[in-house]
């Protein structure tokens, strides 16, 4: 006898009811979170000073121009010319693709310390509710923190909820290289956490460098936790759609086409941050080995084939995650298509052991951090894969530190 409790048709029909439902919420009910808007941005005044300045006689180059024309112009320049536009112009240069990397670390200190001033200014202004001045009071710690020695902010901006980038490890020396894309809720003010440190951005990269020294001591690596991106707030209409990862993933392949050296780069994608990567992935450097996603609502295809990549694709989903109930599917623009971890999409999947739910994937002692970091070292045989055989390693073989399967 047929079930229709599981027939392939009612279950369609169940994912578009529950899909348009929760479209007719958003639409009727506005959520989604209204992001503040602090007026005029601080890092738009940097890069209009820098298009009027000069050094040593020369005007400035376009600093939208292309990464390898403007590390050009950075080569050209003599170190105290270099320290002198940081100084400057440390927005600019601090979020310059093509700009040395030391050299936008050390602009970006000099930014986050003109700003955390400014927020102390703010803190004090009793014009401001008591609610604007305590978001004050925590914007100030918070570019305190990140202008801290040590850090090494390879991009800031702090225009309304803002965005950062930070390096774990020698950037410029780095054999394997691994990029952390968040999801919904990114900003400058959960880019690190102390509850659930390893749920935010600088807590899963962190993590992951070191999973990566533990798998493979001897290979330089380097991890970056790329928040460089205007994410969803909270679970509403743009965390339904692409619109944000559409623009993310342009901002995505810029920071990519910059990056230093020749080393070979895996991209690990959280949740909406595998949205990002999905619609980035046709357009990425092929120094791109593999791309990896936890967490996933749908990469904005059916198949993995789909996506026009030569990067490994990789997938994982724990038990517990919730994302498992969302419809898999596109409909109009809203959803992101096919479930990354079926077998009719074509991933390799691997086990989330121990994971602790959807924001749990980087914690250390899972499986999803170890297969993470033997991905991130090219470490493919250490991996585990969801069925407990080996399929998703099919194929592989570890690879040295600058070479690929």
């Amino acid at each position: 006898m047929t079930s229709f409790d599981t027939s392939p048709q009612l279950n369609m029909w169940r994912a578009l009811l529950a899909l348009a439902v929760v479209f007719v919420m958003l639409a009727t009910t506005g959520w989604t979170a209204v992001r503040q808007d602090r007026g005029s941005s601080a890092l738009r005044a940097s890069l209009s000073a820098w298009e009027d300045g000069r050094i040593g006689g020369r005007r400035l180059p376009d600093p939208h121009a292309a990464p390898a024309r403007l590390a050009r112009f950075f080569a050209s320049l003599t170190a105290p010319q270099r320290t002198a536009l940081a100084e400057r112009y440390p927005l600019a240069v601090g979020n310059m693709n093509g700009a040395p990397v030391e050299l936008r670390y050390r602009a970006n200190r000099r930014a986050l310390r003109e700003q955390a001033e400014i927020e102390r200014t703010r803190l004090h202004d009793h014009r401001l509710s008591p609610a604007g001045q305590h978001e004050a009071g925590r914007r100030m710690h918070r570019f305190e923190a990140m202008s801290g020695a040590g850090r090494q902010i390879l991009a800031f901006d702090p225009e309304g909820s803002g965005r950062a980038a930070e390096v774990f490890g020698d950037l410029g020396r780095a054999e394997r290289i691994s990029v952390v894309v968040p999801g919904v809720d990114t900003a400058l003010l959960t880019f690190q956490r102390t509850h659930r440190k390893y749920s935010a951005p600088v807590g899963m990269a962190q993590a992951l460098y070191t999973a990566e020294h533990e798998v493979r001591p001897w290979t330089r690596t380097a991890v970056i936790a790329w928040a460089d991106y205007t994410s969803p707030a909270g679970l509403g209409i743009d965390s339904a759609t692409a619109m944000r990862a559409e623009y993310g993933a342009v901002r995505l392949n810029a920071l990519l086409r910059a990056l230093p050296g020749g080393a070979p780069v895996s991209l690990f994608c959280h949740s909406y941050g595998s949205v990002v990567c999905g619609v980035a992935a046709h357009t990425l450097p092929r120094r791109v080995t593999d791309i990896a996603v936890a967490g996933s609502p749908g990469m904005r295809v059916e198949r993995a084939a789909q996506l026009r990549t030569s990067a490994r694709v990789w997938a994982m989903r724990d038990a517990d995650d919730w994302v498992q109930d969302v419809p898999y599917l596109e409909l109009g623009g809203l959803g992101h298509g096919a479930d990354p971890v079926s077998s009719a999409f074509g991933a390799r999947v691997l086990s989330a052991r121990d994971a602790k739910g959807h924001g749990g994937y980087f914690e250390p002692g899972t499986d999803s951090l170890r297969n993470f970091a033997g991905i991130g070292t090219g470490a493919y045989l250490s991996v585990r894969c969801a069925d407990g055989v080996g399929a998703c390693r099919a194929g592989l073989s570890d690879t040295t530190a600058a070479g690929r399967a």
